[in-house]
């Protein structure tokens, strides 16, 4: 059942390598919008007679030269400031809250045993209460890294199902496949910001009716921002486009992980069969959602990030020479034994009545 190692180890490596490159990436895609919005200035206000091309690739480069710097600057307080609380901003876009061994003290164990059995340091453990059934790892490095549950999992799958997926996360932490997604995210959700707010003040400012002098200025003003909109919604997909230009090789490893930590092949296929389709987090932003053991993606599966569940559970039949289970994924298996909490939870009652009333009011609750 054990994955090659030399195959994991180029795995990891590959990871740390496309970590760097990011890094070494995205700030020079920056500096490449940069030089593009000091083109489209120089064009805007170029003068009529004057070669507006040679006029714009010089304003352009000297755009670079007095603002790059700031530029870089701005770019590594982000990524500072990302690095340090990451954790916090993931937990605000996953609606996710922290949980201590005394509130969930089987998931706890289970995480726990898991990460003895392979001497790594145990992550924190956060839960997010909805009814979808999906997890995911997030984290730079030992003190930040993060295993999530949705309550609809741990409310769906068995006891050995829950411990596989929990297994799939850690060996995504194992792999620096966490690593390498933390890094796209953050400066993914810098450049997206970027084009959002210069979206806002262009829809403002176009709408909304001023008086002001100086038409002829005014419109070369807002052809300008119309440009900078343009150029920075190009620079968010071509960060995007390099979220799925990462192999998805990761999530056939991650399972293959899942089993060589608890031998049981049959746990990861039954739980990947029970999530398949009952995934979706409309509240999660799509950053979250690529880091999540399934990721469902609309539009005939266009710009998805995760293999197909038949696919992984095929694979991981061949691999272990283990027939695929046949289960009602709306029905418990009879195969282990539930998992359910042995001690009362202090605080459940007050969070399960908050939660049905939130499910009452909210459509994307239900599953």
């Amino acid at each position: 059942m054990a994955f090659g190692a030399v195959g994991l180890k180029t795995h990891i490596w590959n990871n740390n390598i496309w970590s760097i490159c990011f890094l070494i990436l995205y700030p020079l895609i920056m500096l490449g919008l940069l030089w593009l919005i000091g083109g489209i200035i120089g064009v805007a206000f170029s003068p009529a007679q004057a070669d507006r091309t040679a006029v714009g690739i010089a304003h352009a480069n000297q755009f670079v030269v007095s603002y790059g710097a700031i530029l870089l600057g701005v770019v590594s307080v982000w990524f500072i400031i990302a690095y340090f609380w990451h954790t916090r901003m993931i937990s605000k876009m996953a609606h996710s809250h922290p949980v201590t061994r005394a509130q969930e003290p089987e998931l706890y164990n289970l995480l726990e045993n898991l990460c003895i059995s392979v001497g790594m340091s145990m992550p924190r453990l956060h839960v997010i209460e909805s009814h979808a059934r999906n997890a995911f790892a997030s984290g730079v490095n030992d003190k930040s890294y993060t295993v999530t549950v949705t309550r609809g999992l741990l409310n769906s799958l068995r006891k050995d199902e829950v411990e596989a997926v929990l297994a799939h996360e850690l060996t995504h932490i194992r792999n620096r496949d966490v690593r390498l997604l933390m890094v796209c995210v953050i400066f993914t959700g810098m450049v997206g910001f970027a084009a959002q707010m210069a979206s806002s003040y262009a829809r403002y400012n176009l709408f909304v009716p001023r008086r002001r002098s100086g038409g002829k200025s005014q419109g070369g003003i807002m052809l300008v921002v119309l440009g900078v909109i343009v150029v920075l919604w190009i620079g968010y997909f071509a960060t995007l486009f390099t979220r799925f230009a990462l192999s998805r090789k990761r999530e056939f490893m991650a399972d293959a992980g899942a089993v060589e930590l608890t031998k049981n092949p049959e746990a990861m296929m039954r739980a990947l069969l029970r999530i398949a389709g009952m995934d979706k987090m409309p509240q999660v932003s799509n950053d979250v959602k690529m880091m999540c053991v399934e990721n469902t993606v609309p539009f005939l599966g266009l710009f998805k990030t995760h293999p197909p569940i038949k696919q992984r559970v095929q694979v991981l039949s061949a691999m272990t020479n283990t027939s695929v289970p046949e289960i009602d994924a709306n029905k418990p298996s009879t195969s282990s034994q539930p998992f359910e909490e042995k001690t009362p939870r202090d605080n459940w009652i007050s969070r399960d009545r908050k939660f049905r009333r939130d499910k009452s009011s909210h459509p994307w609750m239900k599953s």
